[in-house]
């Protein structure tokens, strides 16, 4: 039995090549899903381009993850790559569903209101970071086909 909580990554760190500079002691464990949480958005008026991507519970949805091996130093890492961010974020344990079976992982939440619109740029980097991972199509197109705003193009 596992006893170090994995990372669940559901944003840009989806794309293992972003996580192997981030995080280079971090290899990808696998992927899942995050059933009864939903993709969403928020923090949209905290100075970036657009709303930044968080999940929320929500029993009928489910998002895809990319599931990482992280040790104490590089999740440490991964908490300076938030910068001041992690302000606004904390972490919460979730339980993924993978091909093997449950798993417990950690990820990062917003601590914000919910809503606002991210930027065509940041959806594209959330899309082209779950094709990497290995998403299904049909999850990628609706990530390619969300609303959004022109801002930060």
């Amino acid at each position: 039995m596992r006893i170090v909580a994995l990372y669940a990554a559901y944003d840009s760190n989806m794309d293992p090549e972003q996580m192997a500079q981030r995080a280079p002691h971090s290899p990808l464990h696998g992927t899942g899903w995050l059933q009864g949480w939903r993709l969403t958005f928020g923090g949209q008026d905290v100075g970036w381009d657009g709303a930044l991507a968080t999940v929320v519970e929500d029993a009928d949805e489910h998002v895809f993850v990319a599931i990482y091996d992280v040790p104490d130093w590089d999740e440490h890492e991964l908490d300076l790559w938030r910068g001041n961010e992690l302000v606004l974020h904390h972490k919460i344990r979730v339980r993924v569903e993978t091909l093997d079976g449950d798993a417990l992982c950690w990820l990062y939440v917003l601590d914000d209101y919910e809503g606002g619109l991210p930027s065509a740029r940041y959806m594209g980097i959330l899309a082209d970071a779950a094709e990497k991972a290995g998403a299904p199509d049909d999850y990628v197109k609706g990530l390619r086909t969300r609303p959004c705003t022109s801002l930060g193009e």
